[in-house]
């Protein structure tokens, strides 16, 4: 059951109503946290939807939205410790508030050494709130910017020679030319024109662009050829 302004709607209905912009998923079994917290944040103007359960929240297939995760600690169920654990398991990277009743030091440090932002206990100042919400979201925000970014620099990555991405690497560590000429066995002139062919493709007009992106792959295609 999805609890949402004291009305319960369905997964259909969730994914249409949050279509656009950044979504707090509250995960609490409290009737009354759920529809106080997603009150908050509806009069500061942010979208919120509820859920009784990290279940109901992986029932409502919303899990990919943008924005952050107010998470309870015990619930039935799976509680919002081992769901964190699950979600990075899965490749899902959350950005997580946990928000208890029944907290500790021992669960304080895992939930953030796990990634949590913050581990707030109830009750909590409503600016408080907030203001970790809005970190949640601001960090949600930089990682799928960052994500994005990876993507498409990787399918640019993609269009390259197994020449033209050997000659990437040795660039980006600084290598000249002639240098890189006499590593691959192949005239200066060829490693220019592999040079300015691959800058061209991963559309770097500088270097310094270009080192960027090349730290912005991801580490199994960067390991392929070692700068």
């Amino acid at each position: 059951m999805n609890i949402s302004s004291g009305n319960i709607v369905s997964a259909t209905e969730t994914r249409a109503r949050f279509e656009s912009g950044p979504l707090v998923l509250v995960v609490d079994d409290d009737e009354s946290v759920r529809l106080s917290i997603c009150e908050l944040l509806e009069s500061v103007g942010i979208d919120a939807v509820g859920f009784d359960s990290t279940q109901a929240l992986i029932d409502a297939d919303v899990l990919d939205r943008p924005g952050c995760m107010i998470l309870d600690v015990r619930m039935p169920g799976v509680n919002g410790l081992d769901f964190q654990i699950s979600l990075a398991a899965n490749g899902i990277s959350a950005s997580i508030v946990f928000l208890t009743g029944h907290g500790d030091i021992p669960m304080t440090v895992q939930a953030m050494k796990a990634g949590a932002v913050e581990f707030l206990t109830k009750p909590v100042r409503d600016q408080t709130l907030l203001d970790a919400v809005n970190r949640a979201i601001e960090i949600d925000k930089d990682k799928r910017a960052e994500q994005y970014t990876s993507n498409a620099n990787r399918a640019l990555y993609a269009t390259l020679t197994p020449r033209e991405r050997q000659v990437m690497a040795a660039v980006v560590r600084g290598a000249m030319s002639k240098q890189i000429a006499f590593e691959l066995n192949i005239s200066e002139i060829t490693v220019k024109l592999h040079r300015s062919n691959l800058m061209r493709k991963m559309k770097t007009p500088f270097l310094t662009h270009l080192v960027r992106v090349w730290q912005s792959l991801p580490a199994d295609i960067r390991d392929e050829y070692p700068a």
